[in-house]
Parts: structure tokens; C-alpha cells; sequence
């Protein structure tokens, strides 16, 4: 099999509520790289005033409460990017931008590439799309089931 240092990753931009992201990310991050399902690559938080002004602040793992991330490579989210997710931030809000590698997907990759195959296409579908569609899923089947059960009672 293919060894690969690092596998894909991820860029994320997090809205967040107040200025920095809320401790219980942080700690829910931090969890996920001790069970070795995700490694933090690069954080960063970013501000916009008001009136537009942006603030960019490189997360580093001395950075208080950011410790426990144990950024793998800090810094490697490019200026480009970073000024380009920036302009999505709205005036008056903050986000952090997450550069994130999926441990599966490291050894995926090596499998697949040691098999001389290669990735064709990926998307990712949000979390709140898939849990509204099963959500749609499960009230249709109950539906059916209730019809189904209705009728068999009244054959009875």
C-alpha cells in the first residue's frame, strides 16, 4: 500500500456567534485528534468590522486555548485562500477557516492509489441537508406504515 504522509484536505469556513470560536469547538476538535479521526492542519480567525476592515489572526499551538489542536501545519492555508473566504465573512461577524485531514481518507487514498486507482470526483453534502432528507425519509415510511397497518385493521 501507498504511504502517504498526509492525505486530502479539507478547508472549512465556520461562521462563528461571537469574535473567537466557542470553547466547546475547540474542546469537540481537540477530542476528535486524541481518537485519532481528524488531524488540524491550520486555523484561522477572522474579523470584519462593520465597515469591512479585516482582521486575520494565524491560530498557532501556543496560542492560549488552542493548545490541544496540535497543529500539524500551521500556516499552510495560503493568503489567496484566506483573503478569498474572508470576503464570504459578513460585515460585523467573524469565522474561523479549518484546514482539516480526515485520517480515513489518508489511508483511502493510500489503498486506492497502491491499487492504481484514483479519485474521480468528491462532494461533500452539509450535515443539515442529509439529517432534513432522512428526517423526510422516516416521516414518508411512517406514513406508509400507519396506511398499510389502517388498512390490514380494517380487513380484520
Amino acid at each position: 500500500m501507498a504511504e502517504f504522509r498526509y492525505g486530502p484536505v479539507e478547508l472549512f469556513l465556520l461562521g462563528l456567534e461571537g469574535e473567537r470560536p466557542d470553547p466547546a469547538l475547540i474542546a469537540e476538535l481537540a477530542s476528535l485528534v486524541q481518537e485519532d479521526v481528524l488531524r488540524v492542519l491550520d486555523f484561522v480567525v477572522v474579523s470584519k468590522s462593520e465597515a469591512g476592515d479585516v482582521e486575520i489572526v494565524e491560530i498557532s499551538d501556543d496560542t492560549e486555548g488552542y493548545e490541544a489542536l496540535d497543529l500539524v501545519l500551521s500556516g499552510i492555508t495560503g493568503d489567496e485562500d484566506i483573503q478569498e473566504l474572508a470576503e464570504l465573512v459578513p460585515a460585523g461577524g467573524s469565522a474561523a477557516i479549518v484546514a482539516l485531514e480526515l485520517v480515513y481518507a489518508r489511508k483511502l487514498a493510500g489503498a486506492l492509489a497502491a491499487s492504481g486507482g484514483v479519485v474521480l470526483s468528491s462532494e461533500r453534502i452539509p450535515a443539515p441537508i442529509v439529517n432534513a432528507l432522512v428526517d423526510a425519509i422516516e416521516e414518508e415510511v411512517a406514513e406508509e406504515i400507519d396506511e398499510l397497518e389502517e388498512t390490514e385493521g380494517e380487513k380484520a
